[in-house]
């Protein structure tokens, strides 16, 4: 019996889902599940909603909720993370503040201003969580979902013992989109997929043996496809492989995109275009329109009534219980998820990097898979967001304001925005806006 513990489980939808994933699999329905968030009344609902689905269909688990953390761990198997800190404040200064200065981020939550405030806000959280597992389960595997994923997981490596996995699931979302835009069965597509978290690469994308990039690069050709996924497209145009991660996404990683409102225009599908793989919403959305989505997204969760949502136990795409699955029951599988790269998965990056990598997964643990040199084209732009990352995590672990500021300087997008002196001033304002939500730096 195993036991699996959610950290921040007061969002219904996603720890509902997760768990029924990990019922999905008789071997894992007698797992002792607890849930933790520091809302009580989101991790009741969370709680009414667990325990339905149990008792709904039988299941030997058991469901507790704490908003105790370190209660929560003692003795834990695996650990899944999904906090938030800070709220709707913070993450709307990270996105609106860098707009005063023409840094358009699309989402703001993994590079750029954004994703370096997130992180210092996220990181001492997370530092927190490691250090009672050192405490309490040492053993236990971190399967951690929260943004900015390639820096908290890099700097959790740095700094603690803990095994930390990073998931996530562009991988999966994007294998989806090559299949219905090549025309083939996405259970068909075999492919080999790694970079970091949001920039990994499809270097093959096969059915049967035979590539489907010819077929992408003619649906690229096509205007009603290619309004689906732009940047995507642009970037295997120009640099000859498909990207994970939407082009909503995307757009903010590169310095391409979103300097150029005429640009930002194009690039925005017309309000007749009919939603596409995953909808509209992973493609992409006009300039300051996620947020507005965002707080829409957590109203109607808020709103939701335990009694009325679904206790059906399906699985997913999510790796969280494939992981947990092949590590209880020797199972081998291979997922992309994120690791460090002190095993030299990707041999042109750095090796403490954060990597998305193929692992094969067992009763031994998770082990990257040797994927050797990305294209140098590939390494290349990877590299501008490791910058970044590196600086980040310098700046995250050691409370280091001069490495805040050269992370964000560092960012492709705000370093084709402004000046050196406007991004001096802009991380200014980003301190003294979120200063209740930071660690004092030095």
């Amino acid at each position: 019996m195993a036991k699996i513990a959610f950290i921040g489980a007061g969002s219904v939808t996603f720890s509902r889902n997760l768990l029924g994933d990990i019922l999905s699999y008789p071997e894992l329905t007698d797992s002792e599940i607890v849930l933790v968030d520091i809302d009580a009344d989101a991790l009741e609902r969370t709680e009414t909603v667990a325990r339905a689905m149990v008792e709904e269909h039988g299941f030997d688990a058991t469901v507790e909720a704490t908003t105790d953390r370190r209660e929560a761990l003692g003795g834990a198997d695996y650990v899944l993370n999904m906090i938030g800190v800070g709220g709707d404040e913070p993450f709307e200064n990270e996105v609106e503040i860098p707009r005063e200065y023409g840094v358009e981020q699309a989402v703001g939550d993994t590079l750029g201003p954004g994703g370096v405030f997130r992180a210092m806000r996220t990181l001492p959280a997370m530092l927190d969580i490691a250090r009672d597992m050192e405490d309490v389960c040492p053993d236990a595997l971190l399967l951690n979902y929260t943004n900015p994923m390639a820096i908290l997981c890099w700097a959790l490596d740095e700094a603690t013992d803990i095994d930390v996995v990073g998931l996530c699931h562009s991988v999966q979302h994007t294998s989806e989109a090559i299949a219905h835009y090549a025309g083939v069965d996405a259970d068909a597509l075999d492919y080999w997929v790694a970079g970091i978290n949001h920039m990994a690469w499809f270097l093959e994308a096969e059915v049967d043996g035979e590539s489907v990039y010819p077929a992408l690069h003619e649906a690229a050709d096509d205007e009603e496809t290619y309004v689906a996924d732009p940047v995507r497209f642009e970037l295997m145009e120009h640099f000859g492989y498909f990207v994970t991660e939407s082009s909503h996404h995307l757009s903010e990683y590169v310095p391409y995109f979103r300097t150029d409102p005429e640009v930002i225009d194009d690039l925005t599908p017309p309000e007749e275009y009919e939603e596409g793989p995953g909808g509209i919403t992973s493609s992409w959305m006009p300039t300051g329109e996620y947020l507005e989505f965002y707080r829409g997204m957590k109203e109607w969760q808020a709103e939701q009534d335990p009694e009325d949502v679904d206790l059906e136990v399906s699985r997913s795409e999510e790796y969280a219980a494939q992981i947990i699955h092949s590590v209880e029951t020797d199972t081998r599988r291979r997922v992309n998820v994120n690791v460090r790269n002190d095993t030299d998965a990707i041999t042109n990056l750095r090796s403490n990097a954060c990597v998305e990598v193929p692992c094969v997964v067992d009763a031994t643990g998770v082990h990257p898979c040797s994927v050797g040199d990305l294209p140098a084209q590939l390494a290349a732009l990877i590299r501008t967001n490791l910058n970044v990352q590196e600086q980040a995590v310098q700046a995250g672990l050691n409370r280091d304001e001069d490495a805040l500021r050269r992370a964000v300087k560092l960012d492709p997008l705000a370093g084709a925005a402004c000046t050196l002196e406007e991004i001096d001033a802009m991380v200014d304002d980003l301190l003294a806006a979120n200063a209740a939500y930071l660690p004092d730096f030095d």
